[in-house]
């Protein structure tokens, strides 16, 4: 049995050929739910979509977000309405009496429809959709989710990892952004000061991840502070991880991060922004994963290869060199 803790986009392109080595029915994903937000009034999930579709076989695997082939009319509707009413584009926040108002689930993190700072298909929409209504009736997001995985055909588990509010906002030069404003509206230009996880104190893990947690764990080479940081902050993660025996594959080549905005976030949290500054984001692991050209160096068991996924056949190689750090721990 094997769980996997996934955020953006690292993790599910490792999750291509992870069945070379762990079978499907044993594996469990946990998902970083702390980038989700309220758009227009749907309830969107980037993480756990993005697992949903690689696991179903939909995912755009150009962009490693959305549905391959996926229109985007109502998309750009929106955006020719709102320029034609004379309303303003991009991020805009509901007012800060309504971030609390509604579902809970949506805290600190609902954002205006208008003109819609994110691209999402139509295909995708209906997830979405899909997701809101089940939540308003009643379902947890746990709950929502397994119907949805249930609709993809997915052979693993897939956990989000709290069904309470959890928001990953960023402290940056030009205000306070959510996460999803930082990266993908200002593509991460912002000058990082610090990260929050707002609301994870009063948060717990949703039902099934704790127990995952007691089999083996592997961290992918996901973003170390926003995709994998917020579950940390859950009460109980951490210790269960102490506990049980972990795998975490490097997302840097020495400094450099293989994508999105590793590197300065890591600066942001006082942590080595490089695959040395694993350490200090996850004192837990017992084993590191990292490139051959890596020459970063652990006091603990470290396998190197080549971790560069650029498609399944790249991403069997590095669940094999897990299978051999989880060997060399046990």
């Amino acid at each position: 049995m094997v769980t996997f803790l996934s955020g953006g986009t690292g993790t599910p392109k490792l999750l291509d050929g992870a069945g070379a080595v762990f079978s499907p029915e044993e594996t469990t994903v946990v998902a970083n739910t702390g980038d989700d937000i309220e758009l227009g009034g749907l309830f969107v999930s980037p993480d756990v979509d993005t697992l949903l579709f690689q696991g179903g076989g939909v995912l755009d695997r150009e962009t490693w977000w959305g549905i391959d082939g996926d229109t985007h009319r109502t998309n750009a509707a929106l955006s020719e309405l709102a320029e034609a009413a004379g309303l303003p584009d991009g991020p805009q926040y509901l007012p800060e009496a309504k971030q609390t108002e509604g579902r809970e689930l949506a805290n600190w993190r609902r954002f205006s429809g208008v003109a819609e700072f994110m691209t999402i298909g139509d295909r995708d929409r209906a997830v979405h959709i899909t997701r809101t209504s089940l939540l308003d009736e009643g379902y947890t997001l746990t709950e929502a989710t397994n119907r949805l995985a249930n609709a993809f055909g997915l052979t693993i588990d897939v956990l989000p990892m709290s069904d309470d509010p959890v928001a990953s906002l960023v402290h940056t030069e030009s205000g306070l952004m959510h996460f999803q404003e930082y990266w993908v509206a200002n593509r991460g230009e912002p000058a990082v000061e610090t990260v929050e996880f707002r609301g994870s104190e009063h948060a717990e893990p949703a039902p099934g991840v704790l127990e995952a947690l007691e089999d083996t764990v592997v961290i992918g080479p996901s973003n170390p502070v926003t995709s994998i940081g917020p579950m940390l902050t859950l009460p109980g993660v951490a210790e269960a991880l102490d506990r049980t025996t972990v795998v975490a594959i490097s997302p840097f080549l020495g400094d450099d991060a293989f994508s999105g905005p590793a590197g300065d976030l890591m600066a942001a949290v006082d942590a080595e922004p490089s695959t040395e500054g694993l350490a200090t984001a996850y004192p837990f692991a017992d084993a590191f994963v990292v490139d051959e050209a890596d020459d970063a160096t652990f006091d603990r068991p470290t396998i190197r290869t080549d971790i560069r996924i650029d498609g399944a056949d790249d991403a069997a190689r590095v669940t094999r060199a897990v299978a051999d750090a989880i060997e060399a721990v046990e």
